[in-house]
């Protein structure tokens, strides 16, 4: 299933729209965010996401470049004009030198069409070609050319680069895919982290404010009761310290959410100015996820496969490589055309004569002091060294995909508990107030109903943090959507465009 960004754009919009809530700090609106709307965000719009698609563009072109230099190229090249007019040296028959002005205007162009077979490295060609000198000291004109001339490169005992590329260029490219998937994905785990980060203190923001109208109305309470003779000065002095630390509180509690607000604003790409708050993202579907699946998912979808498989054809290529530079190479290089000179255009194709080229140029080492034989096992030795690796690093894969199936377990199973616990110390903590308003417990027990509360709120948060942070985490380890059941898959809109 591919995700359509215009789609996600317009559903999130819809969504922020419809649930616009008053501003604590100012008459403008503040836009409510969910989780998924902040995960929209980053992967529409944010500079990460930009960054990834060009990445995923450029080995998109890399991989149409490696394509087209297997295909037939067609190249005409030329060379008009060329203008001599100078006194150059002429060698005569009896070894003098005598000086001769020249005044010529040459002319020349070739049609080739070349192709390279990559099972064996051969390069063959099929070309024309005219050439074209006007003397104007003698006031001539001569042509020559070749009318059709097809020629051919075959290396032999040689490293056929070609035949490697062709290994290793499509699982390059199948990497770069999947990776694009991953990269978007770790967007929006960032996405995630960001957005818990701005909560957490958005609570401390709530709670630090909540306390401090409580320890406001608690001052007042006491004031009355010390005017009546029922509070100690020593218990009233700390009722005005809980203030004090209420308004400390506070006061930190905003500095660290105007902090948050620009950095999380700042990865999603949104308006400084725009007022938002977020909402806590309990409403969760809370499944289990099976190994052997995610194992399976994982395997198929991430570029550790076609990774790890690249490295073993590399690691052979580089010992092939070894083996074929160190020893006996040639190359046979042959054509066959016809060919004519004569004074017009037209007479360079009538009866041509043929003509024929072959060679065979080789090369043999004789005397190298053990260094064939040495980089041949240097290179022997770093592909044991890659499979030794490869080995490891599927295991380790394999059981990092595992461990992340456990983990999300046990977190899904944490957030039920601390729901429970954060209801248990808000109760708690109301009834401790009252108690403490109408004098049946003293202002440390309020203090202490007051911690369990923050902290209680404080470990619900981070439970469902979390769960969502081990939720993208697994996606990202698996590139499947476990609770929708599918792939995860994104289109690139820059490839789109081109």
């Amino acid at each position: 299933m591919r995700i359509n960004f215009r789609y996600s754009f317009f559903v999130f919009l819809l969504s922020v729209l419809i649930h616009p809530v008053s501003g604590k700090l100012n008459d403008t609106v503040a836009f409510t965010l969910s989780l998924k709307n902040v995960v929209d965000l980053a992967i529409l719009q944010s500079a990460s996401v930009k960054y990834a698609q060009n990445t995923n563009v450029n080995y998109y072109w890399r991989w149409k470049n490696f394509q087209s230099s297997f295909r037939p190229q067609l190249t005409l090249t030329g060379e008009v004009p060329n203008f001599t007019q100078q006194n150059i040296p002429v060698v005569q028959p009896d070894g003098s030198i005598e000086f001769r002005k020249v005044s010529q205007l040459q002319g020349s162009s070739q049609l080739a069409l070349s192709q390279s077979i990559p099972g064996t490295g051969t390069s063959v060609y099929a070309a024309t070609n005219l050439y074209r000198v006007q003397d104007f000291i003698k006031n001539s004109v001569e042509y020559s050319g070749s009318p059709f001339q097809i020629g051919l490169t075959q290396p032999i005992f040689a490293y056929n680069n070609m035949k490697w590329q062709k290994k290793t260029e499509p699982l390059i490219y199948e990497e770069s895919q999947k990776q694009f998937v991953e990269s978007t994905e770790r967007i929006a785990l960032q996405a995630t982290i960001y957005f818990f980060r701005y909560l957490m203190i958005q609570t401390n923001y709530n709670l630090a404010e909540n306390n401090l109208k409580n320890s406001n109305n608690n001052l007042k309470i006491a004031e009355v009761r010390r005017q009546l003779g029922k509070i100690s000065e020593n218990d009233f002095a700390r009722i005005q310290l809980s203030v004090f630390n209420a308004q400390k509180a506070m006061n930190k509690a905003s500095m660290d959410l105007k902090n948050a607000d620009f950095e999380l604003k700042s990865y999603i790409n949104l308006d400084q100015h725009q007022k938002i708050e977020l909402v806590i993202p309990v409403e969760m579907y809370l499944f289990e996820v099976d190994p052997d699946k995610a194992l399976e998912e994982a395997k198929e979808n991430r570029k550790e496969t076609p990774y790890f498989e690249r490295r073993l054809i590399e690691a052979e290529r580089d010992l092939r490589r070894a083996k074929r530079t160190s020893g006996l190479s040639a190359t046979v290089v042959g054509s066959f055309g016809l060919s004519n000179s004569a004074d017009t255009y037209g007479g360079v194709y009538d009866q041509p004569e043929k003509q024929r080229v072959i060679s065979l140029n080789m090369s043999i080492p004789v005397l190298d002091w053990g260094r064939s034989a040495s980089s041949i096992k240097l290179a022997e030795s770093r592909r044991e060294l890659v499979v030794y690796d490869v080995e490891k690093e599927i295991k380790d894969f394999e059981r990092e995909v595992v461990v992340q199936v456990e983990q999300f377990g046990l977190f899904r199973d944490q957030i039920t508990t601390a729901q429970e616990a954060d209801k248990v110390a808000e109760n708690g903590y109301l009834i401790a107030l009252n108690k403490f308003q109408s004098g049946e417990i003293s202002i440390t027990d309020l203090n202490i109903s007051l911690s369990e509360r923050e902290s209680a709120k404080r470990d619900y948060i981070t439970a469902i943090e979390s769960y969502w942070q081990s939720f993208y985490r697994l996606r990202i380890l698996t590139l499947y959507d476990f609770e929708g059941n599918h792939k995860i898959m994104y289109d690139n809109p820059m490839l789109d465009q081109q």
